[in-house]
């Protein structure tokens, strides 16, 4: 028989933790710590998204004719190595063929720019490759996300692949830049990056609770209408691939006509016929016009599906949309005008990278809304 207790006595009581989601079994300081890692990615990869538009727009892409992975972080040291490299340069078609006569120095400018992309593009995989092993050998890493981090290493690293595919297109032959394809496979292989590092940052930025009950009073109709959205969104960054791949928008400086047109001439005359859709400037830049406005019409329509939510949140994530495809539009309008200059080109580069975020947080809030008394960014 047990002795009673008196009632000032302390009860021991063992209470069970509640079990949440997976991603919350693990220390609250992993979600926190890795979504700050995928944030510098992020910017880094925006980076190099830019940093690789400016290395295609000041023709600079095919400056380094070799890939060595490791040894190539070293650029020219001294004066017979700069000499070596640009005998190398001076053996391929754009040398031979645009740039003959080329000084040391105007060599060097565009050697720099290039090199400066690939160094970048090492930070990436270092900076993945750091963090990702940090985290897994700490045991910090979240169930079921491991595969994702690692997607992510796996991904950059066929980008550098890809890359390097993209320049031996111009080392041979008469090409002078990079082929069009390869250059919209390197683009939108950066751009898929960015958009699943986009989306791991807004599944993190919320737990596994919230999201679970969140899922339950999503739009998934809204979502279904915003994935349409973002399709035709890779479609037109393609496209621009494809227009900055044989500088298409220099070709043709008017708008909205086309050399007075509404079609610009002679876009068939290439043969065999499937070679227009890459290599004539005329329907590339009249094709990426086209998808443009289909692009415009469809984030008006989002935008009046999204009024139809009850959440505030989902309605503003649709507007930002809208107000960026307007932005968009007069930035492409007015590199058209201004004959693709640096700053109008790169700018418009930048806001695809901006419109293609915008789209995917629009998805996610609509999957994933928030109730406006716990809205957060």
């Amino acid at each position: 028989m047990s002795k009673p207790r008196s009632i000032f006595e302390e009860v021991e009581t063992k209470v069970e933790a509640p079990q949440t989601g997976g991603i919350d079994q693990r220390p609250k300081g992993a979600r926190g710590a890795i979504r700050i890692w995928l944030m510098v990615l992020f910017g880094l990869v925006v980076l190099m998204i830019a940093v690789g538009g400016l290395t295609r727009l000041t023709d600079s892409g095919l400056s380094i004719t070799e890939w060595k992975p490791i040894t190539g972080a070293i650029p020219p040291l001294n004066t017979e190595a700069w000499e070596a490299e640009f005998e190398l340069y001076q053996q391929i078609p754009e040398y031979q063929l645009q740039n003959h006569g080329m000084s040391m120095a105007e060599f060097q400018f565009i050697y720099w720019w290039e090199w400066g992309h690939r160094q970048l593009g090492r930070v990436v995989g270092l900076v993945w490759a750091l963090g990702f092993f940090a985290f897994l050998t700490t045991r910090r890493i979240p169930p079921g996300w491991t595969g994702k981090l690692l997607a992510l290493g796996a991904l950059g690293g066929l980008q550098g692949a890809i890359g390097w595919w993209m320049v031996t297109s111009g080392l041979t032959g008469t090409m002078l830049d990079v082929a069009s394809y390869r250059l919209a496979t390197h683009l939108g292989l950066a751009f898929l990056i960015l958009g699943l590092i986009s989306w791991y940052i807004f599944q993190l930025g919320r737990s596994e609770r919230d999201l679970r009950s969140a899922h339950r009073v999503g739009e998934p109709r809204l979502a279904s209408f915003a994935s349409i959205v973002l399709g035709v969104t890779a479609l037109q960054v393609l496209l621009g691939a494809l227009v900055a791949g044989i500088d298409a928008g220099r070709s043709f400086g008017d708008w909205p006509l086309m050399a007075g047109g509404f079609l610009p001439p002679g876009i068939f005359e290439l043969s065999p016929g499937w070679r227009n859709f890459f290599e004539n400037a005329g329907l590339v830049q009249f094709n990426h016009r086209i998808v443009g406005y289909v692009l415009m019409i469809a984030g008006i329509l989002l935008w009046l599906r999204s009024r139809q939510s009850p959440h505030s949140s989902t309605r503003f994530a649709a507007s930002l949309v809208l107000a960026m495809m307007f932005v968009q539009l007069l930035l492409g309008v007015m590199t058209v005008l201004y004959g693709a200059q640096l700053n109008w080109a790169i700018a418009h580069q930048f806001g695809a990278v901006v419109l293609v975020v915008l789209v995917l947080r629009t998805r996610f809030r609509a999957l994933y809304p928030v109730p406006d008394q716990l809205r957060k960014s």
